[in-house]
């Protein structure tokens, strides 16, 4: 029998209560699956958070790296991925292998590692940053040589408020923020001449130079909602437009372009959140104790220089 998405969302927050679930869900995610999650934001932001609560399982509704993320802060939580292939084409670009060669290319460099990664590079990296709180960070860490990884885009924005810090950017980065290029800016001002422009920092640097505001997904929408003003043109994933346009009924929102859509977050569906609660979808997340230890380490410096 076919069901709705308000009885989908109702066995849903039925069986978490029964089975002591926490559902996380990106920002990313769709407006359904953000209704009933118990926190939606930024990735690390919801580790976090699954640190803090005393259920015992957590569903993360993003992709593979926030999910091991949450098991490395919460490594005696059950971790769940909603959906065993959402991955990050960021996040899979480097490995331990490739960023060892080039740590001894750089040896007096501090490796600093966006949280963007997975847990394996993360065991090599001495730093790990948020798009938030990266440039806060690598501004406290006493050596001046910097090696970013692995968002060029995002390593330069760092670099350009950061004159005297001597960084090394790889080539790397989110292929869906990468793709808007100024035309693309050009076309949507034209379109919405009085619209601000808020686009996240793992755009490319000629569109990053173009925005009224630079930052984190919940910078932008923060932004977004405190702001007197009216319209904007918003350069992340299409998804956060949606959600602004909830919360600020008042206002309009409009996606920089039809490009910015990750169809690793989109393959994300309430079904398959219904499918992990009843025990029969998703994938369990599983990391070796020595990961764990390893991995947090540059969590745990991240903490200290926020």
């Amino acid at each position: 029998m076919a069901m709705t998405i308000n009885e989908i969302q109702a066995e849903i927050l039925r069986l978490k209560k029964e089975k002591d679930i926490c559902i996380l869900a990106h920002s990313y995610q769709a407006r359904e699956i953000v209704e009933i999650a118990d926190f939606a934001g930024d990735s690390y932001q919801l580790s976090v958070e699954a640190s803090k609560v005393g259920n015992k399982n957590v569903i993360m509704c993003g992709v593979r790296f926030m999910a091991e993320t949450v098991k490395i802060l919460s490594p005696d939580k059950t971790v769940f991925l909603s959906h065993p292939e959402a991955g990050c084409p960021m996040a899979e670009q480097m490995d331990r292998a490739l960023i060892s060669s080039v740590k001894e290319q750089y040896p007096s460099y501090t490796v600093v590692a966006y949280i963007n990664t997975t847990a394996e590079l993360k065991t090599i990296c001495d730093v790990c940053v948020t798009s938030s709180s990266a440039v806060k960070i690598v501004s406290n860490i006493p050596n001046k040589d910097i090696l970013f990884l692995p968002d060029c885009n995002l390593g330069d924005y760092v670099a350009k408020q950061l004159p005297d810090k001597n960084f090394k950017l790889l080539q790397g980065g989110c292929p869906i923020h990468a793709a808007v290029n100024v035309r693309d800016v050009e076309k949507a001002k034209a379109r919405h001449p009085d619209a601000l422009l808020l686009v996240h920092p793992e755009c490319v640097p000629d569109v990053v130079a173009l925005a009224d505001y630079v930052g984190s997904t919940s910078g932008i929408m923060q932004y977004a909602e405190n702001s007197d003003h009216k319209e904007f043109i918003i350069g992340t994933e299409l998804s956060i437009s949606e959600h602004l346009q909830y919360r600020c009924p008042d206002k309009n929102f409009y996606g920089l372009s039809h490009k910015l859509m990750c169809p690793n977050m989109k393959i994300n569906t309430l079904v398959d959140v219904l499918n992990c609660v009843k025990g029969t979808g998703g994938e369990e997340i599983t990391l070796d104790p020595e990961t764990i230890a390893q991995a947090r380490i540059c969590i745990d410096k991240m903490i200290e220089l926020g």
